[in-house]
């Protein structure tokens, strides 16, 4: 297998392989055009068009602030209304998933890469990577980090400055590090819609 078979296939790959690098020169050359544009005051539906070039699929009005970065592009799958605020980093190695409505604060990283604990491995640039997603109508602060292999769930709220190393059940609010749940939040979404199929129950 190639070194990028080994990492599509969920195995150790070799990081410093050429091919495994080129997709995050892509990135970069992507990232960098989406600066470019930004400085140059683009309006918002012509950088879409640049999103929906290098994202592996796109919703709806997404919007990337300045300062984003990711590894790949081609493995981050947005859904509609997705807003990434400043300098939020996605290192997209392997598929991130996220759905509609979901908000990243400032200074977040979303990462599916890891490393081996022993330094032989470390020492032969061994990384290996797992799928990240996250739900419907999920809002997550500043400097929060969510490590490989987390699924997070629909209408979650991550507190600031958490890190996210399991997965998170649907409605709550998780804090703290490593993160656990708060509370629970209600969602109202789902009443709307209740409320909406009684009524056309009754036309």
């Amino acid at each position: 297998m190639t070194e990028e078979e080994k990492l599509d296939a969920g195995l150790y790959y070799d990081f410093w392989d050429a091919g495994v690098n080129g997709r995050k020169l892509n990135a970069i050359k992507f990232c960098r055009e989406l600066r470019r544009m930004q400085d140059a005051d683009a309006t918002e539906e012509e950088q879409a068009v640049l999103i929906g070039k290098y994202f592996g699929s796109v919703g709806r009005d997404v919007c990337l602030c300045p300062g984003f970065m990711c590894d790949s592009g081609k493995n981050i799958h947005a859904g509609d209304q997705f807003l990434a605020n400043y300098h939020v980093t996605i290192l997209d190695i392997m598929p991130v998933h996220i759905g509609d409505y979901v908000m990243i604060g400032p200074n977040t990283l979303i990462t599916t890469v890891n490393h081996p604990i022993t330094p032989k491995g470390r020492r032969e640039h061994l990384g290996i990577g797992k799928t990240v997603t996250i739900g419907n109508d999920v809002w997550i602060g500043g400097n929060v980090t969510i490590l490989p292999g987390v699924t997070i769930g629909n209408n979650v709220v991550i507190a600031a400055g958490a890190v996210v190393t399991k997965d998170v059940p649907d409605n709550c609010v998780i804090g703290g590090v490593p993160a656990r749940k708060l509370k629970d939040v209600e969602n109202d979404i789902l009443e709307t819609n209740k409320e909406k199929d009684e009524d056309n129950d009754r036309i």
